[in-house]
């Protein structure tokens, strides 16, 4: 079996290899799915999901924009119903393994410029690093829950959890990755909504195989993406949790501070999945965000 990363590997400073030059199927290998607009040239929502889930977690968004815009929605390689065999533990050890699935899924769609972008949590991240990459393919950002960093760097930025913690929820995927499963999808989830949304994260945890996770997991939680955020230039809408265990409010005051004209909304909301517990919330959001004024 492949090996994880270790904790030392600064994953913000992880420079990708070139990949091999292979014949791949991008549309299968990212289980690639579009929702057709009524017009041809309707604008498109392409969709992020988050660590441990997968492009099932926007169904409850998708239909407020049914007609109007061209949906996108994939998996990330190691995610959903990705292609496994695709799946490169050095490519995907940090977040600019997963900026690449976002770019390869435009191209291969042909989007060139116009893209709405909507991301959950660390697909925030990946979201804004493909932005600076290309930022003449984006047209704005919807940010769900982001954090540029979950690592406290006391006194200038909460991030929420110290080092330590992060590597003992890593040592524990680690010993026991149906615990771990167990205790951080309840978290993920919130109150009151624990029980029935815990469960369906909890189920989506996993059946990610466990080896894919854990490097997602720590490209995840150990990447520090602060720096890169002076360079985004597209307009973002932060919409941030009011109670979320993962992301404190002062990391929404923080990212509205770095990243130039942007909107920062806080829904009122326990948990760190309002696009599946208040849906309506988010869809209201997006709705306004992108009207025309």
């Amino acid at each position: 079996m492949v090996q994880a990363p270790p904790h030392e590997l600064s994953v913000q400073n992880c420079v990708p290899i070139a990949q091999k030059e292979l014949k791949v199927d991008l549309r299968k290998r990212n289980n690639v799915h579009v929702i057709e607009a009524v017009r041809p040239d309707a604008p498109v929502l392409l969709y992020a999901h988050g660590f441990g889930c997968s492009q099932h977690m926007w169904r409850h968004i998708t239909p407020a924009f049914e007609g109007k815009y061209r949906q996108v929605l994939f998996d990330y390689v190691g995610s959903g119903q990705s292609d496994p065999a695709t799946f490169d533990p050095v490519k995907y050890a940090c977040l600019q393994g997963y900026v690449q699935d976002v770019l390869d899924v435009c191209d291969v769609l042909g989007l060139k410029r116009g893209v709405h972008f909507v991301g959950h949590s660390v697909s925030a991240s990946i979201g804004l690093l493909a932005a600076i990459e290309r930022p003449e393919l984006f047209e704005r950002m919807v940010l769900v829950g982001p954090s540029p960093c979950f690592i406290n760097h006391l006194p200038d930025y909460q991030g929420g959890f110290e080092r330590k913690d992060l590597e003992g929820l890593l040592d524990l995927m680690d010993q026991n990755y149906m615990g771990w499963a167990s205790y951080l999808a309840p978290v993920v989830a919130g109150e009151p909504q624990g029980d029935s949304l815990g469960g369906e994260l909890s189920e989506s945890f996993c059946s990610t195989d466990p080896m894919m996770a854990r490097i997602f997991a720590q490209a995840t939680f150990f990447a520090d993406n602060r720096a890169e955020l002076p360079l985004v230039t597209r307009p973002c809408l932060i919409l941030q949790h009011r109670n979320d265990a993962l992301v404190p409010t002062a990391v929404g005051e923080y990212l509205h501070k770095q990243l130039k004209g942007s909107t920062l909304e806080v829904l009122d909301v326990t948990g760190h999945c309002a696009h599946m517990s208040h849906p309506h919330l988010v869809t209201a959001a997006m709705q306004r965000y992108l009207s025309p004024a």
